[in-house]
C-alpha cells in the first residue's frame, strides 16, 4: 500500500512537471510577429522606418565601398604621362575610372596651364560635389534614428492612456486582462522604436566614418597632384 502511494505521488509529480513544461513552452512561443500585433497600428510606421533605414544603409554602404577603391598605380601613371606631356592620355585614364578621386584629378588635369589657385579651387569644387553625392540619404537616416524612438514613446503614451481608460471604465471589476492590451501597446512600441532608432544610429555613424576615410584619400590625392604641378618649375 505504501509503495502504491509512492508510485501515485511520483506520477502526480511527473504530471505536474509536464503541465508546467507545456505552460512554459506556450509562453515562449510568443514570437516577434505576435508582439508586433500587440503593438497596434503604430508599429506600421516604425516598421516602415526600419525598412527605410536598412535600404539607405545598404545602398550607401555599397556606394561608399566603391568610392573607397583606389588603384595604387593610378597616380604613378598620371605623373608619368604628365611628365611626358601626354595630357590627353592622362585624361582618358581618369575617365575610365568611376571614382571621386579620378574625377577630381581629371578636373585638375583639364585646368593645367591656369594659375595654381584656380586649379586647386576647381579640384576642391569637384571634391565637395563628390562628398555631397556620397552623403545622399544621410539626413533621412539621421531622422530615422531620432524619429523611431519618438514614435515608440508615442505608442507608450497611447498604451498607458488606453490602460488607464480601461481601468476607469471597469469600475470595481478591474482585471489584469483589461489592462494587458494597453500595457502591451506601451511596452512593445517602446522596444520596437528603440531597436529601429539604435540600429539607424549605429548605421549612420558607420557611414559617416567611411565617408571620412574617402575624404582623407581625396585630400591626400589633391595634395599629391598639386605637388606634381609644382615639379616642372623646380
Amino acid at each position: 500500500m505504501y509503495n502504491l502511494l509512492l508510485l501515485q505521488g511520483a506520477q502526480g509529480t511527473v504530471l505536474t512537471s509536464e503541465i508546467a513544461a507545456k505552460t512554459t513552452r506556450v509562453a515562449v512561443e510568443l514570437n516577434f510577429f505576435d508582439l508586433a500585433i500587440k503593438g497596434g497600428w503604430i508599429m506600421i510606421p516604425i516598421f516602415l522606418l526600419g525598412v527605410v533605414a536598412v535600404y539607405i544603409f545598404g545602398e550607401r554602404y555599397y556606394t561608399i565601398r566603391q568610392a573607397e577603391k583606389i588603384d595604387p598605380h593610378f597616380m604613378d601613371q598620371i605623373k608619368s604621362l604628365i611628365h611626358k606631356g601626354k595630357v590627353d592620355e592622362a585624361l582618358m585614364i581618369c575617365r575610365s575610372k568611376d571614382t571621386p578621386i579620378a574625377r577630381m584629378v581629371e578636373k585638375g588635369i583639364s585646368r593645367i596651364g591656369r594659375p595654381l589657385n584656380d586649379v586647386n579651387t576647381a579640384i576642391e569644387n569637384v571634391g565637395n560635389l563628390e562628398i555631397s553625392k556620397l552623403e545622399k540619404g544621410f539626413p533621412a537616416l539621421a531622422s530615422v534614428s531620432g524619429g523611431a524612438p519618438m514614435l515608440g514613446f508615442l505608442g507608450t503614451v497611447i498604451g498607458m492612456i488606453q490602460a488607464f481608460y480601461n481601468m476607469s471604465t471597469a469600475g470595481s471589476n478591474v482585471d489584469v486582462s483589461i489592462l494587458s492590451n494597453g500595457i502591451y501597446l506601451a511596452m512593445v512600441t517602446t522596444v520596437a522604436g528603440l531597436i529601429v532608432g539604435i540600429t539607424a544610429y549605429f548605421a549612420y555613424n558607420i557611414l559617416v566614418a567611411k565617408v571620412e576615410s574617402v575624404v582623407f584619400n581625396m585630400e591626400a590625392t589633391t595634395s599629391e597632384f598639386m605637388d606634381l604641378l609644382h615639379e616642372p618649375a623646380k
